[in-house]
């Protein structure tokens, strides 16, 4: 399935990095094509959600598309606050 990168997405790899939090595209496409879980969004946005290490998981937020899925930001978060 095709994967579109919107301009915040694209941003982000940049800002995480100046954060110390390095996210790779492989990282993304992973967490989008393997995710432990997906959940709804906001205005019909879905979430992916991936563990990457033991105190993060990377979170995608992404839209279905018919030409494929778009995403529109991702974000690393603690896994006590988003692992049941």
């Amino acid at each position: 399935m095709k994967v579109i990168f919107g301009p915040h997405a694209e941003e982000k790899f940049q800002l995480l990095a100046e954060r110390g939090f390095l996210v790779s595209r492989k990282q993304v496409l992973d967490c989008l094509n393997e995710p432990d879980k997906i959940g709804d969004g906001y205005k019909g946005r879905r979430v992916a959600q991936r563990r990457i290490d033991e105190g993060h998981v990377l979170r995608v937020v992404y839209l279905e598309e018919r030409d494929g899925r778009r995403v529109i930001t991702f974000y690393p978060g603690a896994r006590s606050r988003y692992e049941d």
